[in-house]
């Protein structure tokens, strides 16, 4: 029975932190709370919605299918949240520019907080107020329409198609893996013949996502046909991950985001023939080069100068 009251933030960011690292004890340390505590607070917020949001094993902690739509809902709580806070400074005059920032999931996930707290640490030993920034998350067509339409100074895409009427510049580069469950026939052998894997058909995200379009632009690229059919199509990485997990079948996704996953056990990368599929991240605006707002400009620096730092030797990721 639910009692009708509304989780606090902070229930909402432990809830979110146990999806993403697949652990109460991991997410107990990045949100300052002991595990008995965090635990407590997590049965509180099931039981204050009247759902089941995890199946807790000894391997770790994995959400329901609820647990994955709860999450997301309450990462668009907190990303208003954030807002909220962001806009109450701004009014206070704490803030001397504001910036829109539109990005693809993946970068808003796993790449802009990085860069963002890049960007504030810069600014203050300049001397300088922080600029407020407000992120609009979405999938990659829904970043470059927000751009497009003047609804977001700048936008950041993880797309290998790349709009001829809008400002460009590459900032990144990610890389697209092949996943599967630990018990898929695919996982533990050798590499799967890439024309095998175009086949197959994949647990994928909807029409617009750039992880989509460079997996199908790539088999197009390489063998002058289409892709498979996806056999389901889900609206969030999170999602994605969750059901292939649950043996739902194969996924490309990009390898940031599914390094948590892979590295707790829940996810196998399974290597593909061929060179690996790379696609670019690229930073997007109205106009040339002079009509980026100052913040943007640094913003876009500071992308360029965090991928610099992460390509050196020994820094790479998962």
């Amino acid at each position: 029975m639910t009692d009708g009251s509304m989780p606090d933030l902070g229930s909402l960011e432990l809830l979110v932190a146990v999806v993403r690292t697949g652990s109460i004890s991991a997410a107990a340390r990045e949100t300052g709370v002991t595990q008995q505590s965090a635990s407590t607070r997590l049965r509180a917020v099931e039981r204050q919605l009247g759902l089941s949001l995890f199946h807790r094993a000894p391997s770790g902690t994995r959400p329901t299918l609820e647990g994955e739509v709860v999450a997301s809902w309450a990462d668009d709580v907190l990303a208003a949240a954030a807002r909220f806070r962001t806009a109450t400074r701004t009014l206070r005059g704490e803030s001397a520019a504001r910036l829109t920032v539109a990005a693809s999931q993946t970068v808003s996930a796993r790449l802009l907080p990085l860069w963002l707290v890049a960007l504030r640490r810069n600014q203050v030993a300049a001397g300088r107020t922080p600029t407020a920034v407000q992120l609009l998350s979405g999938n990659s067509t829904d970043a470059e329409a927000l751009v497009r339409d003047g609804h977001a100074d700048l936008a950041f895409i993880e797309s290998s198609e790349v709009p001829s009427d809008l400002g460009a510049t590459t900032v990144d580069s990610d890389e697209l893996v092949l996943v599967v469950a630990p018990e898929h026939p695919w996982s533990g052998q050798g590499p799967v013949a890439f024309e095998k894997a175009a086949a197959e058909p994949l647990v994928a995200r909807e029409q617009g996502s750039g992880t989509r379009r460079a997996w199908e632009d790539e088999v197009r690229r390489r063998l002058g046909r289409d892709a498979a059919e996806p056999a389901v199509v889900l609206p969030t990485s999170a999602a994605v991950r969750s059901a292939v997990a649950d043996g739902l079948g194969a996924a490309v996704l990009s390898r940031r985001e599914a390094a948590d996953d892979i590295r707790l056990g829940r996810l196998r990368a399974v290597r593909t023939t061929g060179e690996p599929v790379v696609r670019p991240i690229t930073a997007l605006w109205r106009g040339g080069a002079r009509d980026l707002p100052m913040a943007g400009r640094e913003l876009i620096d500071v992308a360029v100068q965090t991928a610099r730092e992460q390509a050196r030797p020994g820094r790479g990721t998962l």
